[in-house]
């Protein structure tokens, strides 16, 4: 989505800035891994592929994509590479026509040494909250694989709601936000 592409969000504990082709080499380095992709639903891509994917991703209206990084490690020093800071990267997928005001969120902490630690649940929320004062959206929702307990257990602390697995457009967790955005 080109509407990001000169947006950096700072949070406490992550920064959140616009997937480039520099970030490509390590996300694809991410992905080889059989846990990963079980967990995120993700097919092996060549790194051909994956600069494919990341050159859409920024050219297509309905992805908003930010690569997560370690603000503590960013921060630390000026001149730190950005791709030596990576954690994840968190997401928005705007694919329902029926609905323009519902977003589908995911996160991926891909850095094994950057989980647990609050960074999937300040990027979700940072991402969130650009998803209502950026986007317009008002609904969210959360495809996450049942065998993802650490996903599941994340989004119901942020107070997403089990959906159907039998009805696709409310699996996973799911969250309405109230009026005023703030109170969520």
């Amino acid at each position: 989505m080109r509407l990001n592409q000169n947006i950096l969000l700072l949070g406490k504990k992550v920064v959140l800035v616009p997937y480039t082709s520099e970030h490509v080499p390590r996300y694809h380095e991410w992905m080889k891994s059989e846990e990963l992709r079980r967990l995120t639903a993700s097919e092996p891509l060549t790194l051909e592929q994956e600069y494919a994917m990341q050159r859409s991703w920024r050219e297509d209206a309905d992805k908003c994509t930010f690569i997560v990084l370690d603000a503590e490690k960013w921060q630390a020093q000026s001149g730190t590479s950005e791709e030596s800071c990576m954690a994840g990267d968190v997401n928005l997928f705007l694919t329902d026509v029926g609905d323009p005001s519902l977003g589908e969120i995911e996160v991926m902490i891909a850095e094994p040494s950057c989980r647990g630690q609050g960074l999937g649940t300040e990027a979700v929320l940072m991402m969130m909250l650009y998803g209502v004062t950026r986007l317009g959206l008002t609904k969210f929702e959360a495809k996450i694989g049942q065998g993802n307990e650490p996903s599941i257990r994340m989004f119901r602390k942020l107070h997403f709601e089990q959906g159907s697995p039998s009805e696709p457009s409310t699996q996973g967790p799911r969250r309405v936000l109230p009026q005023d955005p703030r109170m969520a």
